[in-house]
Order: structure tokens, then C-alpha cells, then sequence
């Protein structure tokens, strides 16, 4: 579906984030019109000006931010790859200000279990298995350091003190919204519920991609390749109910993401065995109910090694 459709199907914040994105890009005389007639709408109208201003903001904080960056937190299982990742997002939705401006502080290491927190500002956080990460909330600012893992965050609005996600060099900006951001080895991950949200790979020398609601976008570390997709019914942060669903999906970012429910890795034997895909659906508890599945559904084999890390070789 492109945005010269005249019945869109998608949410009108997908719809102004994809006029926006080609109306940068030298449009058409034809797409000029169709999206003149699409500003007719006046929610059409809004939605696109808060994204006009959503691009706006994100370039005054990168200014904001050239002087004094953030520091960057090392831990045992990072890699090369992971720490050299860049992305910078910024999400806004209007909204009221929030409440609880007090100072607060606090570090979250999450094992097997996963946890729900009610922060102090309002906002509800959503910590995935094996993810480590940080509070620092002030009278300025509301800061959450992600070092490795996953969360899915509902943000309480506070126009006079955004949240920021540090995921390494990468930042999200955050006035309301709800979005899930996924670090991890071989990709950084990030969904949206609702409101929208810029994506940026400042070392890509790209210009953000915009996401609207049920949008979500993979930044590949190895590849250097951004690549977005539409939701559908695919709902965000399904791993809060215990599953995680998934269609024609690379077998290396499955892998990626079942490091978050395994005590030791998955490795490949071959990194080309990755680029096969497949469907299904993991339970989280039991992750490995999947990697047995895996011969009946592509042509390989698993051997169980004795330091407990799962091999997927070639059939």
C-alpha cells in the first residue's frame, strides 16, 4: 500500500509518517496532488504537523546533544558489533503533563523472570529475561540506560521532562507513547503501539525513518541495513504474554532474540545457515521446544555441547 491509495487502510500516523518520508524525496506532480487532496482530512492535517514538528525536535536534540554526550556503559557480554551501534529515535505524542518529578534512581537486572514496574513519573515499564538496564529520573530529564536486552515502556506524558531510551550511542526521545526496543547481538529492534517515532543510524549518513503506530523497523549491526515493515496483526511486545510470534523470519534473528531465554547461546555452525526462514511461535519458557522443532522445519541439525550452548548445523 503506498500513501497514493485512495483507501489506506493503515493507521493515520503510518499514513502522515509515509507522506512525510516521500514528500522529502522529490514527490511526483501525481503524488503532489493525491497528497493534497489527503491534507484535506484535518485529523490527516494534525497528524502530519505533529510529525513536521516531530523532525524538528529530533534535529534541535541532536544539537542539544553534540556537546556533552552520554557516557557509554561497557558489560562482559557486549560485542564489537553491538558497541559500535548507532540509533537515535524520537517519539512524541501530545499529551498532559505528568506528575512525580522527584528524583529517583535505580539499577534492573532481570534473569529468567520478567517484570512489570510502575515508575514514579506514571509511566509502566515492561523488562524482558536476561535484559540489563538503568533509572536515572531528575527534575530535567527521565533517563533509562538499555546495556542488553528488551523493554516495552507505556510513557506517561511530560512535555517539561521527556524520557530518553540510551541504547549505547543510539537515543529514543520520548514525551507519551508506548514502543518496545530490542538491543541485542546481531540487531537493534524497535515496535510501535502508538504514537510515532524516528528511527536514526547517524553512521548510515541516512535521514531517520519515521514510524507510526503497528510500524516497527530492524537496524541488521553486521549488514549496516535498516529495514522497515508493517505490523499487521502482529502484536507489539507479545512476549509480555509469554509467546513470541513470528512469520518468514530470518533464522539469525530468531536466534538473536531467543539469547534473551537461554542461559547459554545459539550458535551456527555456518553464519549462511541464518538467512533461512522460518514461522511459528516461542514460548518463552521453554525456548527450546522450538530448537527441537527446528529439523522438522528446515534442513538442519542441533547438537547439544557440553558447555550447554545449542549448535544448528547443516542437514
Amino acid at each position: 500500500m503506498t500513501p497514493t491509495d485512495e483507501l489506506d487502510p493503515r493507521p493515520i500516523d503510518a499514513q502522515a509518517a509515509s507522506w512525510f518520508s516521500r514528500n522529502r524525496n522529490q514527490p511526483s506532480r501525481q503524488d503532489r496532488k493525491a497528497f493534497a487532496r489527503w491534507m484535506q482530512t484535518p485529523e490527516h492535517t494534525r497528524a502530519y504537523r505533529q510529525f513536521e514538528q516531530l523532525w524538528d525536535d529530533l534535529a534541535a536534540l541532536k544539537q542539544a546533544n553534540r556537546p556533552v554526550p552520554l557516557p557509554v556503559r561497557r558489560a562482559p557480554r557486549w560485542r564489537p558489533a553491538l558497541a559500535t551501534a548507532a540509533a537515535l529515535l524520537c517519539a512524541i505524542l501530545a499529551g498532559n503533563l505528568g506528575a512525580g518529578s522527584e528524583a529517583f534512581s535505580q539499577r534492573i537486572s532481570a534473569s529468567q523472570a520478567l517484570q512489570v514496574l510502575q515508575l514514579p513519573d506514571g509511566s509502566q515499564l515492561h523488562v524482558n529475561a536476561q535484559t540489563r538496564l538503568r533509572l536515572d529520573f531528575s527534575a530535567e530529564q527521565r533517563l533509562i540506560q538499555l546495556e542488553h536486552g528488551q523493554l516495552y515502556i507505556e510513557v506517561a506524558p511530560d512535555k517539561e521532562r521527556p524520557l530518553f531510551v540510551d541504547a549505547g550511542s543510539g537515543r529514543v526521545r520520548v514525551v507519551g507513547t508506548g514502543f518496545d526496543v530490542r538491543r541485542g547481538d546481531r540487531e537493534l529492534v524497535v515496535t510501535v503501539a502508538h504514537g510515532q517515532v524516528a528511527f536514526d543510524t547517524p553512521g548510515e549518513r541516512q535521514p531517520p525513518l519515521l514510524l507510526g503506530a503497528r510500524q516497527g523497523a530492524t537496524y541488521d549491526l553486521a549488514r549496516g541495513t535498516l529495514t522497515r515493515r508493517e505490523l499487521g496483526e502482529q502484536q507489539v511486545a507479545d512476549w509480555r504474554e509469554g509467546h513470541v510470534s513470528f512469520r518468514n523470519r530470518e533464522l539469525a534473528s530468531l536466534i538473536d532474540e531467543l539469547g534473551l531465554y537461554r542461559q547459554q547461546p545459539v550458535v551456527l555452525a555456518d553464519p549462511t545457515l541464518g538467512r533461512y526462514k522460518v514461522s511459528g511461535n516461542l514460548d518463552v519458557h521453554d525456548p527450546d521446544a522450538l530448537l527441537n522443532a527446528l529439523p522438522a522445519l528446515l534442513p538442519v541439525k542441533t547438537t547439544l555441547l557440553a558447555d550447554g550452548r545449542l549448535r544448528i548445523e547443516r542437514r
